[in-house]
This record gives structure tokens, sequence and C-alpha cells, in this order.
């Protein structure tokens, strides 16, 4: 699946977590868990490997003419609350 973002956003989260949302795309690219976050607008979490450890983002899913595609707006090195679940999710 596609992943978008906003440039200007990515900057601001590679300063203050150390990961561009760029970057954190990766994160779809293995084995990752995904739960809900938010009804309005309707926001998802996922969990999963990038840059070497585990790592965070919430993402939104729309769709354009080429059809659905995630749209990252933050992300985050994941907690241990999130490694727990991670492990015992996956």
């Amino acid at each position: 699946m596609r992943c978008r973002f906003n440039e200007g956003k990515s900057v601001l989260v590679q300063r203050k977590h150390g990961i561009s949302l760029e970057q954190a795309c990766e994160v779809f690219d293995q084995v990752h868990l995904v739960d809900r976050m938010n009804d309005d607008p309707e926001q998802y979490r996922a969990i999963g490997w990038c840059l070497g450890g585990l790592w965070s983002v919430i993402f939104e899913i729309r769709s354009d003419r080429q059809g659905e595609y995630r749209h990252l707006v933050t992300a985050w090195k994941a907690t241990v609350q999130e490694e727990r679940e991670y492990a015992e999710n996956t």
C-alpha cells in the first residue's frame, strides 16, 4: 500500500522524534500491529520495525484515483507498553 505525508510535518517529526515520515513508511513493509486510535478523524496506530527498532506510527486511510493509501500523521519510538503489545500480538 502507498504512503503519503505532509513534507513539513515530516521535518517536524524528524526533529522531535528522530525519524522522518518517509522512513516511518518502512513499518508497513514487515509484520506490524495495527489498532484504532480515534474515530474523528478515523486514525490508526501501527507498531512495527523500522531503522533497527520498534516504532509507532499514527495514520489515516485515504483514497484517491489510484485507490487507498496510508496518510502518515506522526511517528515515535515505541514505548515500553507498545513494545509489550507488539510482542503479545505478533
